[in-house]
């Protein structure tokens, strides 16, 4: 049983940090592409950060240069660092994961088959 589990959002002000954790049981996340992915209501859900099973790195373009993506593969986790962020940062995040190394498939949300519950992320102005 596949099971992805997002945690570190809150409420923060313009301009300060968080780091977000996609912790996985049941797979070796090292064996697959994961993404980060936000939503607010009544939009689409929206590519934030991927990082392929090849090495591969992308970013969105609205958080190029302020949000960081990494693994730890010792703690089967993947984190999404966000700096500077901004009212427009408010959403919920979501971590999924993917058996596709295809680096051009990574920022569509059907090329992904494993999605954890979210973390709401509040940016206040």
């Amino acid at each position: 049983q596949v099971q992805l589990v997002e945690s570190g959002g809150g409420l923060v002000q313009a301009g300060g940090s968080l780091r977000l954790s996609c912790v996985a049981s049941g797979v070796r996340l090292m064996t697959y592409s994961v993404g980060w992915f936000r939503q607010v209501p009544g939009s689409e859900r929206e590519f934030v950060a991927a990082s392929s099973l090849n090495g591969y790195i992308a970013y969105g373009d609205p958080v190029k240069d302020r949000f960081w993506i990494f693994r730890d593969n010792g703690r089967n986790t993947v984190y999404l660092n966000m700096n500077n962020l901004k009212p427009e940062d408010t959403a919920v995040y979501f971590c999924a994961a993917s058996q596709t190394g295809q680096s051009n498939f990574l920022q569509r949300v059907d090329s992904y088959e494993q999605w954890g519950q979210g973390t709401q992320v509040t940016v206040s102005s």
